[in-house]
């Protein structure tokens, strides 16, 4: 999965702006306080709802304006990786060191301080993960026992994905270093995140699933990413999931709710890496499918694109923002509501009158209801496309070069 990490340099400058509150140079060592830590710890069903934010990169937003603005009360910072230069010790994002890190520190003391907490991810799309860097599962352990203590962590993620993956060696790593961290760490929320296919996940997330039946490790929750594998919106996501719930239940020998107990669902908020588009009706579904069935864990990437591109239809995917109609944070409020709260309500997001191309379509909105055959053009995000042949219910834009619509350009 691409989770646009967009990597820059500037990272201590970016994230001292976005704490924006003192907070970095009150805790003078960067050590988030272990009372601290303990006195915001919060319900599991908040860790399982919290949203991916980097903290460092992406324009990161400001965590309490959030929390003020939606009720969220946990993030999910991302991501720590090995060293770019090699070594086994834990950075954020290869490029800063956890050991000497204040930047971080400080937004997590600001959440601390407005009643919140964060859970760490570690991995995330692309880069050199722990379990590659380092020789084994204990080694592995140990480095990421130095970002829980550091921050007093009570949850942490292990976000599974290309090209560390394919690697048995460093998947039999990361998951026995998270068994030694749950055994070591009691009540430790720990997550497991990979790759989400129509049949669930691939041949690598069920190796990864087969690692953790073979070592003993059971997590608070395996979660998969339904996203820039060929999605359609909301059905294609939940059906994945039904799928995903299978290969718990075969693998662990679970029963169908025990698997959905352990299961849980990553998004991607607006038009994916793919080019597929989730919008704030699929997040409903999904999380009505996910309450409905008892699921584990509900997120997103990211809380940086959670807020209006302009213009709001761009046809590209950003790591700033959504690429689709919103106001902000709209879709942080699902995660809200999966943790059992209420947001407060925001006003509907203003569609645009004239597309990015400038101009306005003289052709038909696109209509999902609708059949179309070979000729016929709709507008659908600013562009016009030409159906190639018979089609229904199949969005443009969402298939490729070799789907059914051609895209003729910006209106």
């Amino acid at each position: 999965m691409k989770r646009l990490q967009a990597l820059g340099s500037g990272v201590a400058a970016v994230a001292l702006a976005f704490a924006g509150l003192g907070a970095a140079a009150a805790l003078g060592t960067g050590q988030a306080s272990g009372a601290t830590a303990s006195a915001n710890a919060l319900s599991n069903q908040w860790y399982a709802a919290a949203p991916y934010l980097m903290p460092t990169d992406n324009n990161p937003p400001d965590a309490t304006a959030i929390m003020d603005a939606t009720g969220l009360k946990a993030f999910q910072l991302a991501f720590i990786l090995a060293p770019n230069g090699g070594g086994c010790s834990p950075t954020w994002g290869g490029t800063s060191a956890v050991s000497s890190d204040t930047a971080v520190a400080g937004v997590i003391s600001a959440i601390r301080a407005k009643g919140g907490d964060v859970s760490v991810s570690i991995g995330g799309y692309g880069g050199t993960k722990l379990g590659q860097a380092c020789s084994d599962a204990s080694s592995t352990a140990a480095a990421y026992q130095q970002v829980i203590s550091k921050y007093q962590l009570k949850a942490i993620d292990f976000d599974l994905e290309e090209p560390e993956y394919e690697n048995t060696a460093a998947v039999a790593h990361e998951i026995g270093a998270a068994k030694i961290l749950q055994q070591n760490n009691p009540g430790l929320f720990v997550s497991v995140t990979t790759a989400g296919t129509a049949a669930g996940t691939g041949w690598f997330g069920q190796q990864m699933l087969n690692e953790a039946k073979s070592q003993g490790f059971t997590p608070n929750n395996f979660s998969i990413m339904p996203f820039d594998g060929g999605f359609n919106g909301a059905a294609s996501q939940t059906a994945a999931l039904t799928a995903f719930n299978g290969l718990l239940r075969t693998t662990f020998g679970w029963d169908t709710a025990t698997a959905y107990a352990h299961e849980g669902f990553s998004g991607m908020n607006g038009r994916s890496d793919s080019g597929e588009y989730f919008y704030q009706a699929d997040f409903q579904t999904v999380l009505d499918y996910a309450t409905s069935h008892g699921m584990g864990r509900f997120t997103f990437w990211s809380l940086n694109r959670d807020r209006q591109c302009n213009p709001p239809n761009n046809g590209a995917t950003s790591g700033t923002c959504s690429s689709v109609a919103q106001a902000s944070w709209d879709f942080a409020k699902y995660s809200v509501k999966f943790a059992g709260a209420t947001p407060p309500s925001s006003p509907p997001p203003t569609t645009p009158t004239s597309p990015p191309g400038g101009g306005t379509c003289t052709v038909g909105e696109w209509s999902a209801s609708a059949v179309y055959v070979g000729g016929n053009e709709v507008a659908h995000h600013g562009h016009k496309w030409k159906a190639k042949w018979w089609t229904t219910n199949e969005e443009p834009g969402t298939t490729g070069e070799w789907g059914v619509w051609q895209d003729e350009g910006a209106c």
